[in-house]
């Protein structure tokens, strides 16, 4: 599989907001939490579609969601909801059908998750840059700073890991749509166990390229970190 030079390959985006955020503990899905004034949902949303390469996203939603028509992006033309799964690969690869047919196998699949507000703009085009001549993707990821622990199961610590070649996976993570569709599908036929799309693609056997990207681009995923999210936004 080569990238074909004479034509600039699409970018089509996923962004997965069909979970519910049990973690946060709030009267309502995690994408529909504010922070400061606007929803969490329309923050992210909108940084995705300041990257010139993005067209359209493609949104997976909850198929109970009663929320999506309350916010600033409902009406955004360039955003098409879709009915998500259970799990986050179920929602990808439901994205994937959305445009299965008129994608072609190197196009990219840019996938996003909707609880990182904090992505800048600089990373994605510099992601995008970096994979250009590559045939499988990569992910965008920054290095662990901090000092980490192996427990066992009585809380005790039974070694200190070695951080020099350990990195924090981020996103967006970017992916051929022949090697994401094979590599989803691989995945579920073998009722492997996936956090990301990178570790689907990982399981053919394949390494994805990991791009530096800022350390800020964090995931709101307990009450504490929409304060957190909210102080990095006003510095962007």
């Amino acid at each position: 599989m080569t990238p074909n030079s004479s034509q600039s390959p699409r970018v089509w985006t996923i962004v997965p907001a069909a979970g519910v955020g049990a973690r946060m503990r709030a009267d309502r899905p995690k994408p529909y939490l504010r922070l400061g004034d606007r929803f969490l949902i329309d923050l992210t949303l909108e940084r995705l579609l300041k990257v010139g390469r993005i067209d359209t996203i493609y949104l997976a939603l909850h198929p109970d969601d009663r929320w999506w028509g309350n916010t600033e992006s409902a009406s955004n033309g360039r955003i098409v909801p879709f009915t998500g799964g259970a799990e986050r690969d179920d929602s990808v690869r439901a994205g994937l059908d959305q445009f299965r047919g008129r994608a072609s196998p190197l196009d990219w699949v840019l996938v996003h998750d909707v609880a990182r507000p904090c992505v800048r703009e600089a990373d994605i085009d510099s992601l995008l840059d970096e994979l250009a001549e590559n045939r499988v993707g990569g992910l965008l990821g920054a290095p662990l700073t901090d000092t980490i622990k192996e427990v066992g199961a009585d809380g005790a610590v039974k070694a200190t890991a070695d951080r020099s070649r350990l990195w924090r996976a981020l996103t967006p993570q970017v992916f051929r749509f022949e090697v994401l569709d094979r590599a989803l599908q691989s995945a579920r036929e073998n009722s492997a166990k996936i956090t990301d799309e990178a570790s689907a693609v990982e399981l053919l056997g394949l390494q994805p390229r990991l791009v530096a990207g800022c350390a800020d681009n964090i995931k709101v995923t307990v009450p504490e970190d929409l304060a957190l999210a909210a102080w990095i936004l006003r510095g962007h």
